[in-house]
């Protein structure tokens, strides 16, 4: 079996052969049972060390792909039966792989880190100190607040980003999605209005219709909403918020410019709107940027931020900063639906701030992901591939093919074992669209530049890249 490893590739070996395993498994649509080659046979005729092989296998077992068996080496296992109309792992995969899948495809779209790129030592040591300094993080609540700790720490970092802030004006949440949930209960009633950029952010579109909240439309351009668009739609509405993505946008990369940001808050002060502002990307930020919450505002701003897309997912430690009457709501609600948020999680993350460790983490993951963009930038234009837009930083490119139709993208992408996140799920009418949703994290993946190739023209004599607007 030729695992066709890449020893130039960034992608680690051990991954680059549960990979191979498993797109032959589901290319060849191999029969559970079938016998694989042995751990020697393998390594010798893929140049690869024995231990590397037997790490892949383990790891296949334990995802479910694979099954050891006694004196006969390893076997495709047996495929997990799922029950007909009822939710298992997985079963979001529509919205862009929120789960990892057993045959491992490649998670071009998703939101968030590769599990590789996570430095888990650091976090592990801020557990063992909040364990043996704050026993009272293991056992009790924290504050209505949040951690004090933590806020203090939040205070300090607002200060560094221009947004005025006191320790009684912030927030914690169970990441961003609670704190769009807490403000989207408080502030809104069924039959209200509110402008969504699109695309936009697929998960904020359902809180709000749940709601029975009306959205209004306004395209993202690449220096922000579009503000003719928006002043007519002002002029036939009274919308009570606007949700925005200043920097590093879901799902375009964009970020907001000065002549917009201004532009945005004195329509909020003339038509009396609230903004809510989410930067839960913020961080990854290595350019001069504008962010509406640090110009001056008079409490129409309300900031939204998290580490779940920097730090861990699992530790859901997000915050906002808000007026201190609304503060007082959301607190109120905070403590009504969940008492509180995780004083564990907050004390984790207050640690890592407080130590230095996560100022050095994410300017380590800001140049890494400078890097991927500058790669798959490069990649997209070699194969004629559309951009919308070259972002400052961030990790994600909205893109599409130059000619490909939709229908031979998705063949193409499940041959390869890739999982896209097409344009329809960043829409609130979930409107077809040819754009995609490309996370840089992945796009180095020999997966994903075999899908950039297959989708490009024959011979590319592309030089420049090419910009279009949605």
């Amino acid at each position: 079996m030729d695992l066709r490893i890449d020893r130039q590739a960034l992608v680690p070996v051990v991954q680059q052969i549960v990979s191979a395993v498993a797109q032959w498994i589901r290319k060849d649509e191999v029969s559970p049972g079938t016998r694989l080659p042995s751990i020697r046979q393998l390594a010798r005729d893929n140049l690869l060390s024995q231990s590397s092989v037997i790490e892949a296998f383990e790891r296949m077992v334990a995802q479910g792909v694979l099954a050891p068996r006694q004196g006969s080496g390893f076997v495709v296992a047996q495929p997990a039966v799922s029950h007909e109309g009822n939710w298992y792992e997985g079963a979001e995969r529509e919205w862009g792989a929120f789960a990892d899948n057993p045959l491992g495809e490649l998670k071009l779209g998703c939101g968030w880190l590769p599990d590789a790129w996570r430095e888990s030592d650091d976090i592990s040591y801020a557990i063992r100190e909040v364990t043996r300094t704050d026993t009272a993080a293991l056992f009790n609540y924290s504050t209505p607040l949040g951690l004090p700790a933590l806020r203090e720490q939040l205070a300090k970092r607002l200060t560094q980003i221009h947004i005025p802030s006191s320790v009684d004006c912030i927030l914690t949440t169970a990441g961003a999605g609670h704190a769009q949930d807490l403000l989207i209960r408080t502030l809104l009633k069924a039959g209200d209005c509110v402008v969504v950029e699109t695309p936009g952010y697929g998960n904020l579109y359902q809180q709000l219709a749940f709601q029975g909240v009306q959205l209004l439309e306004v395209p993202r351009t690449r220096g922000g909403p579009d503000l003719l668009a928006l002043e007519a739609l002002l002029q036939d509405h009274r919308p009570k918020c606007l949700f925005i993505h200043s920097l590093y946008h879901n799902p375009t990369g964009t970020s907001l410019c000065r002549e917009v940001a201004e532009r945005l808050l004195e329509l909020a002060h003339r038509e009396n709107f609230l903004i809510i502002e989410e930067d839960v990307y913020g961080d990854l930020q290595h350019a001069s940027c504008i962010r509406l919450a640090a110009l001056p505002h008079d409490d129409r701003v309300i900031y939204v931020a998290s580490f779940s897309k920097t730090l861990s997912s699992a530790l859901r430690v997000g915050y906002l900063t808000a007026s201190s009457a609304i503060i007082t709501q959301l607190a109120s609600l905070k403590t009504l639906t969940g008492f509180g948020t995780s004083r564990f999680a907050e004390a984790v993350v207050a640690t890592l701030l407080a130590n230095g460790t996560y100022r050095k983490w994410v300017q380590r993951l800001r140049k890494r992901l400078g890097t991927e963009m500058r790669a798959t930038l490069q990649v997209l234009e070699d194969e004629e591939w559309e951009v919308f837009a070259v972002p400052a930083g961030g990790m994600f490119l909205w893109a599409r093919p130059g000619e490909a139709q939709p229908s031979l993208l998705q063949r193409c992408a499940r041959r390869l074992g890739v999982l896209l996140s097409p344009g329809a799920l960043f829409s609130p009418t979930a409107e077809p669209c040819e754009w995609l949703r490309i996370n840089v994290a992945y796009a180095t993946d020999p997966r994903a530049l075999a899908l950039f190739r297959a989708m490009g023209p024959t011979r590319s004599t592309s030089t420049i890249l090419k910009t279009t607007s949605v």
